[in-house]
This record gives structure tokens, sequence and C-alpha cells, in this order.
């Protein structure tokens, strides 16, 4: 299945421009997917998510299975249907979250035994079970069970780790069936024959798309460049590519420079929750005591319901008080800021400028985040 058409590329650099088709329509690449991780983008309706311009949504597979369950969602239609989104879907297939969240994990080579985080109670994953599910999901991408290892890892334990992600993979590819596309997850941590290694094994059993897990955990952005280059290499032009849990702006438009089509991450939702927004000056953290009495909007260069309705200085005050608004205009600012910026992306590569505006747009962005606010170390991954 050739999922991506490009239709126009940077002759300068990897970056394309295409269009993904999938059973739910058709999204235009590079494409930034909002997490909505237990079937809802946090503060957001569908609606409000299409009028940001977003086209196409991430899901996670561990959350709906242990609430509300697959089979009620199953039965209400699958999972666009039961949230209220029309548009595409892609499920990631939980293996993140056995690691991250579930209690007295234990994986083998037949799968992930764990305690949900939730009751306790006691699971198992398998390739083909979270195939299975993602398939009764109804989503129109589903994701590889694959093993994603911690940053730092040892050399060994990532090896280890390859091989095990290439035996599931193999499961996967031979459990899945129907219209749904699956993706195969290329790992190897920070060792870059390993991901080399894991790419050309992915490509021998033979995936819809192409995802690169386990970045974006802390390593030095330069070895996520670096090992972002080195799979795209591997990876065939008419097969997407997808790098997981990529979530600053600098970091998307690096990687659409090395070619990568589709990303995702909870930094504008989660990041928007908390009190920063991410806007055209930089990151801002409206709960510093400068915004207080600034009648100016959250962003000027800005167009969202969000900038044009209200101030800096109301906006901190809601946060201050506690009020539920705040976070949800800060969310719905900074989803809105994302859609813009790939927008900006996609044009840029059509009209042939995306050397010029990729260039000054990270030399703006260094230059600012220098003197913006933060709040602290972002996490980036779901």
């Amino acid at each position: 299945m050739s999922l991506i058409r490009v239709v126009a590329e940077d002759a300068d650099s990897g970056a394309r421009l295409g269009r993904i088709s999938l059973p739910s329509g058709e999204v235009e690449s590079p494409v930034f997917m909002p997490v909505g991780t237990q079937a809802t983008v946090k503060t957001m309706t569908p609606r409000e998510l299409r009028a940001t311009g977003a086209s196409m949504i991430v899901c996670n597979t561990y959350h709906l299975y242990l609430r509300p369950g697959v089979e009620r969602i199953a039965s209400l239609g699958g999972v666009s249907r039961f949230m209220g989104w029309e548009g595409p879907v892609l499920t990631d297939s939980g293996g993140y979250q056995v690691y991250s969240l579930a209690a007295l994990t234990k994986v083998t080579d037949e799968g992930a035994r764990f305690q949900s985080h939730i009751d306790g109670s006691r699971h198992l994953f398998t390739p083909e079970s979270v195939v299975d599910v993602q398939e009764r999901l109804g989503s129109d991408v589903a994701m590889c069970l694959d093993e994603c290892p911690p940053y730092p890892v040892q050399r060994d334990r990532a090896e280890q780790a390859v091989e095990r992600t290439t035996l599931w993979a193999k499961r996967s590819r031979d459990s899945a069936g129907g219209s749904q596309a699956l993706f195969g997850i290329v790992q190897g941590a920070t060792y870059r024959d390993l991901r080399e290694r894991s790419a050309r094994e992915l490509l021998g059993i033979g995936f819809d798309g192409y995802a690169l897990g386990g970045l974006c955990l802390g390593e030095p952005s330069d070895v996520t460049y670096d090992l972002v280059s080195a799979v795209a290499a591997y990876l065939p032009p008419d097969k997407p590519r997808y790098l997981m849990g990529a979530g600053y702006p600098e970091d998307i438009v690096e990687a659409v420079r090395r070619g990568v089509d589709m990303f995702d991450c909870v930094l504008p939702t989660r990041n928007g929750r908390t009190g920063t927004a991410f806007t055209s000056e930089g990151r801002i953290a409206i709960r510093n005591a400068v915004h207080a009495g600034d009648e100016g909007p959250l962003d000027p260069e800005c167009s969202c319901d969000t900038c044009r309705g209200f101030s800096r200085a109301y906006l901190r005050h809601l946060f201050i008080v506690g009020e539920a608004l705040g976070p949800r205009l800060l969310t719905l600012h900074n989803v809105h800021f994302y859609q813009k910026l790939m927008k900006e992306i996609r044009s840029s590569i059509e009209e042939g400028r995306f050397r010029t505006w990729s260039r000054e747009f990270l030399a703006s962005r260094r230059s600012r985040r220098r003197i913006a606010s933060d709040t602290g170390k972002d996490i980036q991954r779901r």
C-alpha cells in the first residue's frame, strides 16, 4: 500500500510536500497530529480542533484498552465515532505506556505482561493482540508493538530491543488485515548502526509507513537530527515517515529538512494547560508578573480566538485564580500555533522557498529562546 504521494520536494534538503491517503480522508503532509490520548484532545472539542487546521489526531491503545475498553468503543462504532471526530486517527500501540506507567512490567519475546496503573489488574500485550485491539478501535493507522528502551541505555540493552522489535514487527505484520495501515517502528536508541539495522529489518518485512521511536527522550538535539538523517536515507519515498514524540517547533522544522512527514506530541496541549504558550516571540509563561498589566494579545501575529479576544493580563488572571478557561484558551492557541506552523512549512515547500524560510525560522527561534520565559523542562513523549 503506497499511502503517500509526494507532490513537491525541496531541492536543497529532504523536505517534501505530500498527500497521505487514508480510509477516513486525505491528509496533507508534513502534518502535526494533536494527541488525544484517551479519545479527547484535552479541553478541546472536535469542532475546535478542526478550526485550528488539525486534520488527524493520535489516540492511545493502552489507555483505551483499559478505559472504557475496546469492546465498548467497537460497539459504539469505533474511536472516531465515539469521540465525534470526523477525520483520520492514528493509534499508538501503547508499548511506551506499558513501560512508563504500568506496574511490575515483564517483557519477554511473548509480549509485555503488566499491571494496570488504574486498578492493578493484570494484562498481556502481544504483537497480535495489540494489532487486534487497534483494528477493533477502527483507527486509520495502527502501530506495531515495539520495545522502547529509556535514554540513556547501554548498547547491549538497545540491541536486545532492536531484536525484539523486529520479532514483534514480523508477528504484527502476519496478524494484520483489512484496510487499516500498519506502521513499523525503528528502534536502536542513540546507536546509529543499530538504527540502520532496525530500518533494514523492517523494510525486509514491509510496512505501509515507518516511524522513528525512542527519540526525543532527552538526548542532545544534534544526536536526534543525525539519527533522523541516517534512518530517513533508508526509508522508501512512497511510505510516510513519522517521528514520534517530536514537539518543539525547532525539532519539527529540523526533521522536515530531513524528510519526515508526520509528527505528534503532548507539548502544545500539556504546556497550554500549565500556562506556557508557544508564540512567534518564543515561549511565554503567562503566570509571570510581567504580564499582569499587559493589554496586548498573547501573540500579535496569531489570528486564533484566544489572541483576537483576550489580553495577556486577562489570561494571566485566569491562571492565577484557577479558572478552567485559562488552560482551555492557551491550549486552543498552542494547537492553532502548531497547525499554522505546519501550513507555513507546506506552503514554503510548495513555493520552492523552504530552505530560506527554514533558515530564517530557526535563526529567529534560537535567538528568541535565549530571552523567552520558560517553565522548566518539558516532557515530550505521550
